[in-house]
């Protein structure tokens, strides 16, 4: 029989067709930011990020303050902890993340902001070995992370915070968004430790995976006078004029028909302040 016709041959000829190729190396220099898809395995460039500007963001001065001195820490090549960033909806968690590296590019410093998909930390360790390579400073980024209860994406993320015997690379820090401070639901963690033999031990592998960032910033509901702040934050920034006593009453009437108030709140009710006026944001 010829090689040719050997049956593993004409396997493994079939699958290694079937297979897509290898990515290519990323070119970091391309982008500061920098979206991570995977099927196959690649790092696409954002050559434009969504985001607002860093002193625009009020009622989160603490936790804009710590992250921003975290990430230059980083930056610069000193130690630096994983931030996990927890609370209300709509309060600029992931909008801080962005500014904050956005502040920080502005002033010079090469740094570069890699998000990843929840569905996607599966794939983590390939991506931390791209980036293990590089002389870039990285910041991985996920936005909304959550766990339910038959979930194992939690155990790669495990990778990031940990890095098990390899250790995470020093040139990448971890920042997560979530509504929740443990990354699961209050409900399933109480149902968990009421149904099992050592409830001590049920949840305790998910519950702690938030005890691994060495950071928590926490966000609250913003009062009343901060939610007007924001809005005339908006307005000076984007020269959109009107009196105070008329955006006070429309702003006031827009959270009422929106149920609450956030910062999400604030730039919704600006972005049609500023279309009525036939502006463009």
């Amino acid at each position: 029989m010829s090689m040719i016709d050997d049956p593993m041959d004409r396997i493994a000829a079939a699958l290694e067709r079937m297979s897509p190729p290898p990515g290519a190396t990323p070119d970091f220099d391309a982008a500061s930011a920098f979206l991570w898809h995977v099927d196959p395995d690649r790092l696409a460039p954002v050559t434009q990020v969504n985001g607002v500007a860093l002193d625009l963001l009020i009622g989160i001065e603490r936790a804009r303050d710590t992250l921003h001195a975290n990430t230059l820490q980083f930056a610069n090549g000193f130690a630096a902890n994983n931030a996990l960033l927890w609370g209300s909806r709509g309060m600029g968690k992931s909008s801080l993340v962005k500014a904050v590296h956005g502040d920080i590019v502005a002033s010079g410093l090469p740094l570069k902001l890699v998000e990843v998909q929840r569905e996607d930390l599966p794939s983590i360790g390939r991506l931390l070995n791209l980036l293990r390579a590089s002389d870039h400073r990285f910041v991985l980024y996920c936005d909304d992370l959550s766990f339910s209860h038959d979930d194992q994406h939690y155990k790669s993320l495990k990778a990031v915070l940990d890095g098990g015997i390899e250790g995470r690379p020093d040139n990448v820090i971890f920042y997560a968004t979530s509504n929740r401070r443990h990354l699961m639901p209050r409900d399933m963690i109480e149902n968990e430790r009421g149904s099992a033999i050592n409830p001590s031990e049920a949840t305790e592998e998910k519950v702690s995976l938030s005890d691994r960032f060495g950071l928590w910033l926490g966000f609250h509901p913003c009062t009343q006078d901060e939610y007007l702040a924001m809005i005339r934050g908006y307005c000076d920034a984007h020269d959109v004029e009107i009196d105070h006593a008329t955006l006070r009453a429309e702003a006031i009437e827009w959270q009422q028909t929106r149920g609450g108030r956030s910062g999400r709140v604030a730039w919704q009710y600006f972005t049609d302040l500023a279309g009525r006026q036939g502006l463009s944001v």
